[in-house]
């Protein structure tokens, strides 16, 4: 198989579904729905990096998310800055905040880990809650719309298209990454930390590198869905059960899959859709799924698909 299309094959394909999809859609609903799965599987990108190659459990990744949304929620309507400028500098925040977090906490392992960032999440989430004289408190704030070159960009269509080229954008920074040397020195690190050190890979500058990186791709996940819905709330982004959502998407698609993230996205936000029809037991059918999902395909859905066609091709 040719090298270019081994590598960016997902990518095209990904690109053609984005291009191909609105002819399928017959209103606003439709794409707001896609936008938040593109929206969604941003993040969850992040997180995979962090967790799929790296082997570091984050629980509380959610935090970054909400210093996304609120960044672009504060400080255009205090400092008068654009919401084009307030990703960058939410992106920014969040970046340095997980430089300055992670260089203590990912010393830690296993459930210290998943105890200490759990605590953090929390922390974040605390925070935002309680100024409520910045963030609105519980019941959240609304947020200015996104203007490029004097254009409000409002319609659901429109972000449907902007999500779909900023995931695309991340897809392929990710692959890049996970094909680089920073790439294969993170899969060591996942399959022991002390093979890798003994073979000279600097473990916590790596850890720390993709910890940061995770961070951004959830700040900018976090500004986008605030500025595609216009409106926040401390549980809609920076809850701990939005975290455990990006957990199970990544879990759902597969650790260490980046088009994994993406399907993991899309099933945990399309199904509760589809099982509405059952109505009291909507809860009841997604947990059932879930469970099955991960006991009959405990690595996850894209590599369980990957192996069989390996498999089959043999």
């Amino acid at each position: 198989m040719n090298p270019l299309i081994s590598r960016f094959g997902g990518v095209l394909v990904l690109l053609a579904i984005v291009l191909l999809l609105p002819l399928l859609l017959t209103s606003n609903y439709h794409f707001r729905v896609l936008s938040l799965i593109f929206i969604s599987g941003l993040a969850a990108i992040g997180l995979n990096l962090l967790m799929g190659f790296a082997g570091q459990v984050s629980l509380g990744h959610a935090g970054f998310m909400g210093i996304g949304a609120y960044t672009v929620a504060i400080l255009p309507e205090q400092l008068g800055l654009s919401s084009l400028g307030a990703i960058w500098v939410g992106a920014l925040i969040s970046g340095l905040l997980a430089f300055a977090v992670g260089r203590p906490i990912l010393k830690l392992k296993g459930y210290y880990l998943a105890v200490a960032t759990l605590g953090f999440g929390f922390l974040i989430s605390q925070i935002i809650g309680n100024e409520a004289h910045w963030t609105g408190g519980p019941d959240g704030m609304s947020v200015p719309r996104l203007a490029i070159l004097g254009w409000r960009i409002r319609s659901a269509e429109a972000w449907y298209w902007i999500s779909g080229v900023v995931l695309i954008i991340g897809v392929l920074i990710a692959q890049n990454i996970v094909n680089s040397s920073t790439g294969r020195a993170l899969r060591a690190i996942h399959d022991s930390e002390i093979a890798a050190q003994v073979v000279g890979v600097d473990i916590s500058r790596q850890k720390l590198k993709v910890f940061v990186l995770s961070a951004i791709y959830a700040s900018l996940a976090g500004s986008l869905m605030a500025l595609s819905t216009g409106h926040i709330t401390p549980d809609s982004t920076a809850g701990f059960l939005r975290s455990i959502e990006l957990l199970t998407m990544v879990v759902l698609g597969g650790l260490g899959s980046i088009f994994g993230s993406i399907l993991g996205a899309a099933i945990l936000i399309l199904l509760p859709q589809v099982l509405t029809v059952f109505h009291d037991y909507e809860h009841l059918m997604l947990g059932l799924i879930m469970m099955l999902c991960v006991i009959l395909l405990p690595s996850g859905m894209v590599p369980t698909v990957q192996r069989w066609l390996k498999r089959e091709a043999s």
